[in-house]
């Protein structure tokens, strides 16, 4: 299956069109995950990051790539991606456990402590999982940053939580 004919990749797909974190680099502690597949002229990933771990270059259509020796995980990439394309995970929480952070455009947003179900790319439920952090401060032009843990098999595969109704 490919993303035309479904609308989403799955993460061997994306390791086969992206360079995804290595397992070492997965080992070292939280990093961005950067599932762009579109080249379209955007940069805003490359101008936020700090470090100069994100990479677009010219053509500014180019694919972003990350240099992972360079990222150390902050997640200001997060909310800069106009495309909710970039995660980090965190592989090295506890034994067995792992988190990913993600934009969360929707309402209502969760709070730290609150008990919610993960979600794959595809919006299918994953496993149960607690919000430990939820980010949105004014730099982030109104787009939330919420941290869940997931048991840590799971951490290639999930990206958000179901929406709960209002």
């Amino acid at each position: 299956m490919s993303l035309v004919e479904t609308g989403y990749l799955d993460y061997k797909e994306l390791a086969a069109v992206r360079t995804v974190p290595s397992e070492k680099r997965y080992a070292a502690g939280p990093v961005a995950v950067i599932e762009c597949v579109q080249c379209i002229p955007c940069n805003p990933c490359e101008s936020a990051c700090t470090t100069g771990a994100i990479h677009v270059g010219d053509p500014i259509t180019n694919l972003p790539v990350l240099d992972e020796e360079k990222c150390i995980g902050c997640g200001i990439c997060v909310p800069r991606c106009p495309g909710l394309a970039i995660f980090i995970v965190d592989k090295t929480v506890a034994a067995g456990k792992a988190t990913v952070a993600f934009p969360y455009e929707y309402s209502p947003v969760p709070h730290t402590g609150d008990a919610v179900r993960a979600v794959n790319r595809q919006g299918v439920y994953v496993c149960n999982a607690r919000v430990v952090k939820v980010m949105n401060p004014e730099s982030f032009d109104r787009t939330p940053v919420v941290t869940i843990e997931i048991p840590a098999d799971t951490a290639d595969d999930v990206r958000s939580i179901e929406r709960r109704k209002q």
